[in-house]
């Protein structure tokens, strides 16, 4: 099959490399977000598409079979977008998404809508550390009373103000290391997205250990879609597809797959 994998996170990487070594045409596209992102086997393209009707343009100007879309839990946008290209191309859609964030029992999380509701709660004279990546950082900016250290893959740029220290570290991180951090830093409270996944789970667990007052931001909805977590799940939807080069049954296909999400 022809496959467009809509990639940047690490479930996206492993199955571009699985289904290369299955003899798939694989394509994975990024935003370009990025500036050295890990590159799959197969095709590799940056840069978006456009929006929907682009994406949607590519689909059929490329005869592709499937469209997987592993983009991160929070990239609701592109989601939705990929929702609406393979309905009106008729393609079908896999969403490779990480299941949420576990909370432990005794735990208690603060659970959140946004970045300002998270900026808002925070206690005066706290020691933050934030997991949020470089961007929603606006409400923060605004709490000169507390104390920040922000980690991020890519540099942040313009410059932070002075209660704000940036650390630029790429996962997986253990549970070893986010202790040490924490401990240094005096951390009180942590504040990150639920977008799930073994390889940032590990401040959770340092969190917990010290006690550490977690504020998680819950995932934007998404449209109905068929949805797998893990590369063996995915495995198993492909072997429920229907044929390559039918593309007249795919929107009946995906119709009964949305109603089945929906019920």
């Amino acid at each position: 099959m022809r496959i467009l994998i809509l990639g940047g996170t690490q479930e996206a990487f492993e199955a571009a490399n699985f289904l290369h070594g299955q003899n798939h045409k694989v394509t994975t596209a990024m935003a370009g977000a990025t500036l050295n992102p890990k590159r799959p086997k197969g095709k590799f393209i940056t840069g978006g598409f456009g929006g929907p009707n682009g994406l949607s343009t590519y689909l059929e100007t490329n005869d592709i079979d499937l469209l997987i879309d592993a983009t991160h839990p929070f990239a609701a946008k592109m989601s939705s977008g990929a929702v609406i290209s393979c309905e009106k191309s008729k393609v079908p859609l896999i969403r490779l998404i990480r299941e949420p964030f576990e909370e432990r029992d005794g735990a208690n999380w603060w659970r959140v809508d946004g970045n300002a509701q998270a900026a808002e709660i925070i206690p005066v004279g706290s020691a933050v550390f934030l997991t949020i990546g470089r961007k929603g950082l606006e409400p923060y900016l605004s709490r000169p009373d507390l104390r920040f250290l922000i980690r991020s893959i890519e540099p942040i740029k313009p410059e932070l103000p002075e209660n704000f220290t940036a650390i630029e570290q790429r996962p997986p991180f253990n549970v070893g290391e986010e202790l040490e951090l924490m401990k240094r830093e005096s951390i009180t409270h942590l504040v990150c997205k639920d977008s799930g996944g073994e390889q940032t789970s590990a401040k959770l667990e340092a969190a917990f250990m010290l006690r550490v007052q977690v504020i998680m931001i819950s995932r934007p909805p998404l449209p109905p879609a068929r949805e797998v977590n893990s590369l063996d799940e995915l495995k198993q939807a492909l072997a429920q597809l229907p044929g390559s080069g039918a593309r007249s049954r795919f929107l009946p296909w995906l119709r009964n797959i949305w109603a089945k999400s929906e019920s």
